[in-house]
């Protein structure tokens, strides 16, 4: 009889500790379920102040030698141009001949088809600018039938546009987000006759540089838009209070 009340009073104080620690799991999570969540946005619009362009220029000859000699002048020539709009010598880089041999297939007189015969050397060679003188670079590059008018079969390349203290401007825009997400979160909290806690999470989304007005879609790793001079930077940032 006494070895059956101790296993009751086992059982009934198994069943005390199990009730206060439910009780308590239920409380923790009431407790964890009364946050909110909320996302801010910043943003800013700012004018490119670098800018990347290039072009290539090539010639064709039998002759290899020839043909470096031809690539040579036209090489003097663009220099020479360039330095004449402005464009300093640590600005410019030319990059290393590329040689291709050239072969032609045909059929000859007889009607018979003749495959590979040799038809030259094609040479090709580019020139890189980098610049702060946005203005000045794109100029060139919209004016650049001036060097074709010279005799050189030059292919422009579309600019790329930069901003060198994106830095400066990230910073900014966490500090709007987090501001603007914080804001939000009051604003629900007071609707809901509450008060804001301590702010238990953060998390930074990636920065998305688009061109203004544009329908670029944003992307899971980033987007940085390169071909506007003029752009806008958003990020975002959520936050998660505790609510009291």
């Amino acid at each position: 009889m006494k070895s059956q009340y101790i296993t009751v009073g086992i059982a009934a104080l198994g069943l005390i500790i199990a009730t206060i620690f439910f009780g308590n799991a239920i409380k923790n999570r009431n407790k964890a379920d009364n946050t909110i969540s909320v996302t801010g946005l910043g943003s800013k619009k700012f004018t490119s102040d670098l800018i990347t362009w290039s072009g290539s220029f090539s010639k064709n000859n039998f002759d290899l030698k020839s043909a470096y000699d031809e690539l040579a002048v036209d090489k003097n020539v663009i220099a020479q141009y360039l330095k004449s709009k402005g464009v300093k010598d640590n600005e410019m880089v030319f990059s290393a001949v590329d040689i291709q041999k050239n072969f032609r297939s045909y059929n000859d007189s007889n009607g018979n088809y003749v495959q590979g015969e040799f038809s030259g050397y094609n040479l090709t060679q580019s020139v890189s600018i980098e610049s702060k003188e946005v203005g000045k670079i794109e100029n060139i590059s919209r004016n650049i039938t001036e060097i074709i008018n010279r005799g050189i079969e030059f292919t422009s390349s579309t600019p790329q546009y930069f901003y060198t203290k994106l830095a400066e401007v990230k910073q900014q825009m966490i500090a709007d987000a987090t501001k603007d997400a914080k804001e939000r979160a009051e604003k629900i909290a007071d609707n809901a006759g509450s008060s804001l806690g301590s702010l238990k999470k953060a998390t930074m989304g990636v920065i998305q540089i688009t061109a203004p007005n544009s329908n670029e879609d944003y992307s899971y790793g980033g987007t940085f838009n390169t071909s506007s001079k003029e752009k806008e930077a958003t990020i975002t940032i959520k936050l998660e209070y505790q609510v009291n």
